[in-house]
């Protein structure tokens, strides 16, 4: 029996998920939880025993000094609770960890147990994957769900996958098995500049996530260290002629399959969260209503983990 004695009573609350590994493509997915926790102040308040769900010749512990005495940090999943204030003030509980290397099906059953307790409404998994995108276009967002219903009232694509998947695409499953609604959000990385850190995949899933569940998240850094980051790759790639003929490819490829009413939409979209940013707050709804932004423009990555989850 899960006992949260030192967690309050939430508000509308909604749980963040990301976890390193398969799913997380450049560390995109995770550190994005991770600027949550940081820039809410995140604090820990219960974690899965490392003992049941991770090989440690697999994920390491690590050993660390602390005012002179070694202490050891076990590989798991943490999970936080940060509370969003605003005009209508709502919880999120943050889950952040490795994928496990067994046990999933029970490492399931346990966040979702959290989940009940807590009386959260939405689960959101954040997942990353490396795609065919040129790294100079907007990132492409997936945003998926199993549940039919879901996807038209909150703008999204059903997933159809079907091949090998991950931690993502398994809670995502049990969540809606258990009646639980589930969303995925999946980010695009060039496969051709995969190495961590991506600030601008992690950016964009931050603004979908915003866009998604309406809240203001505060971006710190991150735009300043995405644009960076793209100027870095920009001069990398002009010092390769093969690289710099590819992304041009790339980018004819994607500049061809935008559709028109699809860039409308986005540029709907951005204008939507700048209006929100200049006034503070939500932009306008119905007294007791959240917002909801249009439908984001279909991402153009690979055919098969585009879709995934």
């Amino acid at each position: 029996m899960i006992e949260l004695e030192g967690v309050p009573e939430l508000i509308d609350p909604v749980m963040v998920a990301a976890f390193e590994g398969w799913n997380d493509a450049g560390d995109a997915a995770s550190t994005a939880v991770a600027h949550l926790e940081r820039e809410w102040k995140g604090e820990v308040f219960a974690a899965l025993d490392a003992e049941d769900y991770y090989d440690f010749q697999v994920n390491r512990p690590t050993v660390w000094m602390d005012a002179g005495v070694r202490k050891i940090t076990w590989p798991t999943t943490r999970l936080s609770v940060v509370r969003v204030g605003g005009d209508k003030p709502r919880d999120l509980v943050l889950v952040r960890g490795i994928e496990p290397s067994m046990r999933w099906r029970s490492f399931c059953n346990e966040l979702l147990g959290f989940a009940h307790e807590l009386g959260v409404e939405l689960v959101v998994i954040l997942g990353a994957l490396l795609g065919d995108t040129p790294h100079t276009r907007p990132v492409p967002i997936s945003g998926t769900t199993s549940d039919a219903d879901l996807a038209r009232r909150m703008d999204l694509e059903e997933t159809k996958y079907e091949g090998p998947t991950g931690i993502v695409g398994v809670l995502q499953e049990a969540c809606t098995h258990a009646g639980v609604p589930a969303v995925s959000l999946w980010a695009a990385v060039p496969h051709y500049v995969s190495q961590p850190p991506n600030p601008k995949a992690t950016l964009a899933l931050l603004n979908r996530l915003e866009d998604l569940i309406d809240v203001r998240i505060p971006l710190g850094e991150l735009a300043e260290d995405a644009r960076a980051w793209q100027v870095g790759v920009d001069q990398l790639a002009a010092e390769d002629s093969e690289v710099a003929e590819y992304v041009q490819t790339l980018e004819e490829a994607r500049d061809t399959a935008e559709l028109p009413e699809a860039s409308g939409e986005a540029i709907a979209r951005e204008f939507e969260r700048y209006l929100r940013r200049r006034d503070g707050g939500t932009g306008p709804s119905l007294p007791g209503e959240r917002t909801r932004p249009p439908k984001p423009p279909k991402a153009t990555t690979d055919d098969d983990e585009s879709s995934e989850d």
